[in-house]
């Protein structure tokens, strides 16, 4: 009883202390209380945001990519390889017109939805020029592997950037067996252009890359959530008047969200491009009109590479249509690119990188007019 009693006494005397200690510091509780309070509800209203946010990404397709049936049918030598974490994947091995010695190799990287076929858009100029020239289907992709559990998405994720290290991993094998140089370029277009950056950060094997409709995850990702919020939020402080830092707050969740439900990651190409050792030269390429993935994503790509670096932005062209709306300067500016950082032979032979005689990428055809226009224009290459 007397236990019980004391018991009772001691309840009753601490929460006197807590209600005296509450009275006397009443504004800042109810601060807290107020803030407590808004969190809560902003995060909840976040939440929902960024779930719709992961349904759009789920659920919305890309701009349609161009398939085997968009190309006049290109036929290589088929290859099987894995890819880093051990999933087998389909490739094909172009030999160039060499008339003597191979000028280079270069890795085809396609973008989502397409298959390793979309190469003979882009890399017949490269092929005529003597490049060999490896393309290779991503997971899910064409003929190669489905890794159970995934599915793909319109950007680069982990799985990607294993696909192009096992690409990259065969061609090096292939390289030495033929005593050659092991350098490579990389020519990647969108998604895959992004896992080509990605897989070359710390490669020093890969001497040039060309980036057509790049852009990386993070800051796309941004831009989006910023015109979705606007669409679709019901709330106006969801997307008005707000510090970079709430973005980047949005961005984390929706990322963690991602690994949650889609189980992947996708890392960020900007970033990459920062911790690139040694640089490595990169002609960046987008379209004026690109609606899909504005021309400013190439442009934040273009700052965050050390250099040597240029970037061309092609007038009237949309996403992945830079081929076809310039065709003929696209492959001088492509063949001019390679020749200069990638024109390599076996010792003995006669081209040797910059003394291969192609002309600079930083030099446009006199004739070509409109590529000088102010955001339709070259960056010239930095050093």
């Amino acid at each position: 009883m007397v236990d019980v009693e004391v018991t009772s006494l001691a309840a009753s005397t601490l929460g006197a202390v807590w209600w005296q200690y509450i009275a006397r510091n009443w504004a800042m509780a109810s601060m807290f209380v107020t803030f407590l309070f808004i969190w809560t509800v902003s995060y909840l209203i976040l939440r929902k945001y960024v779930r719709l946010m992961l349904n759009i990404i789920r659920d919305t397709p890309p701009p349609l990519a161009m398939g085997p049936r968009d190309f006049e049918r290109i036929d290589g030598e088929r290859v099987a390889f894995r890819a880093f974490d051990n999933l087998n994947l389909c490739g094909m091995l172009l030999r160039g017109n060499h008339g003597g010695a191979p000028r280079g190799m270069i890795i085809f990287s396609h973008e989502f939805s397409s298959d390793m076929y979309s190469c003979a858009r882009y890399c017949r100029p490269l092929l005529a020029s003597g490049y060999d020239v490896f393309s290779f289907d991503y997971r899910g992709h064409g003929e190669s592997s489905h890794e159970p559990g995934y599915q793909p998405r319109q950007w680069p994720s982990e799985r990607e950037v294993n696909d192009m290290l096992g690409a990259i991993a065969y061609v090096e094998e292939l390289l030495e067996r033929e005593g050659r140089p092991p350098e490579i370029g990389l020519f990647g277009i969108s998604r895959g252009a992004g896992a080509a950056i990605l897989a070359s950060v710390n490669n020093p094997r890969v001497k040039a890359i060309v980036a057509d409709g790049a852009f990386s995850s993070d800051t796309v990702l941004e831009h989006l959530m910023k015109r979705w919020a606007y669409i679709f939020a019901k709330v106006r402080f969801v997307y008005e008047n707000h510090p970079p830092q709430f973005w980047r707050f949005l961005r984390w969740m929706l990322f963690r969200e991602c690994r949650r439900k889609l189980n992947c990651t996708f890392p960020s190409v900007r970033k990459a491009l920062r911790g690139m050792s040694p640089p490595r030269p990169i002609l960046f390429i987008h379209g004026e009109r690109d609606s899909y993935i504005p021309v400013e994503q190439s442009q934040l790509l273009y700052e965050a590479a050390p250099g040597p670096k240029s970037l061309w932005v092609v007038p009237g062209a949309k996403h992945n249509q830079c081929v076809i709306v310039r065709p003929e300067y696209y492959a001088l500016r492509t063949v001019s690119f390679f020749g200069e950082y990638l024109a390599a032979v076996p010792s003995g032979g006669k081209l040797t990188g910059k003394a291969a005689g192609a002309p600079s990428p930083r030099t446009p055809a006199p004739t070509v007019s409109a590529e000088s226009q102010p955001r339709a224009g070259i960056k010239p290459a930095a050093r």
